[in-house]
């Protein structure tokens, strides 16, 4: 997956995510985001890093929104994991 294919998934998880108040708020609560700020950084990669990192959290959530968004929940994952700080950590 290419950094711009990354950056699509991610738009389209974040535009599933805004369509859906009950998770939205869940959101906006855990992240201190607002309404606002939702709006003027949508585009931004680092908010949507934080969407598919909010997601990601719970499989029911990316399940959900796979299945709403016909794309396969395994790839939100690898779309992560091409944005910005997504990249495996080795410890040893």
């Amino acid at each position: 997956m290419t950094l711009e294919e990354a950056e699509t998934y991610a738009l389209k998880a974040t535009n599933w995510l805004v369509s859906n108040q009950e998770l939205l708020d869940l959101f906006m609560g855990s992240t201190g985001v607002s309404e606002t700020t939702i709006k003027s950084d949508i585009q931004k990669t680092v908010f949507l890093v934080a969407v598919l990192d909010f997601l990601l959290l719970d499989d029911r959530w990316v399940i959900e929104a796979c299945d709403a968004m016909k794309l396969q929940p395994e790839l939100m994952h690898t779309a992560r994991l091409c944005l910005p700080g997504g990249e495996k950590v080795n410890w040893t």
